[in-house]
């Protein structure tokens, strides 16, 4: 454990032990003003960025819903555009927007239209293709509310938008008047290596989507960002019970405060970005006949094998010796690399090291399967 960590861990004791508010529906509390006070001051203006905040519920599912909803409320129209890949949530609306056909279900919501995502077709740029068809009287396809996506995606295989890809989806749907939403809930709070994911690219959406590790010490809590014409909600249009978690609002201030009032944990990403990017490609080369390519940016990398097999082998394997690692990728192909952000250089060697191990591990399993077949021990 960092020696930063303990703070918000005594953020949380001091404020109940002075019997902070702890359940506050949608009301105003201390932890909720200081929270907004430090979100603005060191996370929004120092990049130039003006959004109202709005606490949904308090998953990454719920904000999600939350942004689609006030979308279609704003434009009044009903249609939605998700990319091939994606994944917003396991709920109504955001599960719909979720491509992956193992967490689809046969009740969704019918307004959502998919697109390829950058790189998807190599030949095809897929906003060509978005162009053509909201130009064409006759293709059938209705101006959308919004096009939600993620710049990195996650779930869907560690796949990283170009800049130059993000920028022509801003263009195009600023020239359109169509919503853009950035879900931020994975590769969100610094995991993309700066606090948010679409920094690099230069662009400003008109709403992000915020949650997983936002309140930095693993209580719930969900923020959706909106540029300030677009909040037109009635009183208590989008409530609801739990939008007031207080001790996950001190732990966020206490984490932006610890972590984001200067440069140096975005510093000691990018150091750690160049060392964890250096050690897969090294992988890559060792064991060149499993790993097809390895892609991320950030502390958000995967190692993508040429069978699932092995990848779901690598996974027990790492967990054998302790290790946790998640699959991703329409295939579950792709072993994800994310550490804490925080996470001491010798510890990142520690776990790389131990994976290195269980790829070797799996390599020879992988050979001495393959000798038994082609001798007819086994089929």
């Amino acid at each position: 454990m960092a020696t930063t960590t303990p703070k918000l861990k005594t953020a949380v004791m001091q404020y109940l032990d002075e019997d902070g508010i702890q359940g506050s529906l949608d009301l105003h509390t201390q932890a909720k003003k200081e929270f907004i006070g430090v979100f603005n001051d060191k996370i929004l203006k120092p990049r130039n960025l003006d959004y109202k905040l709005q606490f949904t519920s308090p998953t990454g599912t719920s904000v999600v819903e939350s942004a689609i909803k006030l979308a279609r409320k704003v434009t009044q129209r009903k249609r939605v555009v998700a990319f091939t890949n994606g994944y917003h949530g396991m709920t109504g609306t955001a599960l719909g927007l979720t491509g992956n056909k193992d967490n689809r279900q046969a009740v969704l919501d019918n307004y959502i239209d998919r697109l390829p995502y950058d790189g998807y077709f190599p030949k095809l740029n897929s906003l060509d293709l978005f162009r053509q068809l909201l130009e064409d009287r006759s293709s059938g396809f209705e101006l959308p509310a919004a096009v939600i996506l993620e710049t990195i995606q996650g779930e869907g295989g560690i796949n990283v938008a170009s800049q130059e890809w993000l920028k022509q989806v801003r263009a195009l749907t600023k020239e359109k008047g169509i919503l853009l939403i950035i879900d931020d809930v994975q590769a969100g709070c610094g995991r993309a290596g700066d606090f948010f994911s679409f920094e690099d690219a230069g662009i400003n959406p008109d709403l992000v989507c915020l949650s997983k590790s936002l309140s930095g010490f693993g209580y719930p809590l969900s923020l959706l960002l909106m540029s300030r014409q677009l909040d037109c909600w009635s009183p208590g249009e989008d409530n609801g019970t739990f939008r007031g978690n207080s001790l996950a609002m001190v732990t966020a201030t206490s984490a932006i405060n610890t972590f984001w009032s200067d440069d140096r944990l975005t510093e000691k990403m990018k150091a750690d970005e160049t060392f964890i990017s250096q050690t897969l490609v090294r992988f890559q080369t060792e064991f060149p006949e499993l790993i097809k390519e390895v892609k991320g940016r950030g502390m958000m990398y995967g190692i993508e094998f040429y069978n699932p097999s092995v990848a779901k082998a690598l996974t027990q394997v790492c967990f054998d010796k302790r290790l946790i690692v998640e699959r991703c990728g329409n295939e579950d192909q792709v072993v994800k690399l994310f550490p804490p952000l925080n996470i001491a250089r010798e510890d990142l060697l520690k776990g790389l090291n131990l994976m290195r191990q269980g790829i070797q591990e799996v390599a020879i399993k992988q050979s001495d399967r393959e000798s038994a077949v082609h001798i007819g021990l086994v089929e």
